[in-house]
């Protein structure tokens, strides 16, 4: 099964914390659809966990919370921005180290 074909759009690039919530608005033939694909690919324990349970919680009367599955509010605000951090370095700072650099250790009032 392609991942296309899941009931959570993006499921394998979701975080744990994300899921979580998420399934709690599946089905349970949903769930066990991700639950043979969690299976046959990463295995991870606790998504395991979290999706047994959460179909054993729906099979004594739980019911699917609402909740549209088709946005993806985890990769909507992504952007790669890079370092803060230009080519030349960071901008020198105005105070000196408490500690001294190298060259003007020992330098401070108590040893003049």
């Amino acid at each position: 099964m392609s991942e296309r074909e899941l009931p959570l759009p993006d499921y394998d690039e979701l975080p744990f914390g994300s899921l979580q919530h998420r399934v709690r608005a599946l089905s349970a033939e949903d769930l066990r659809t991700l639950l043979r694909h969690e299976r046959e690919h990463a295995d991870r324990v606790p998504v395991v966990e979290l999706l047994t349970n959460r179909i054993e919680n729906l099979e004594r009367g739980a019911q699917p919370s609402g909740g549209a599955q088709d946005e993806i509010p985890e990769a909507r605000g992504h952007s790669q921005r890079g370092s803060p951090v230009g080519p030349s370095g960071p901008a020198p700072t105005t105070r000196r180290p408490a500690h001294g650099t190298i060259g003007e250790t020992g330098k401070g009032a108590d040893h003049s």
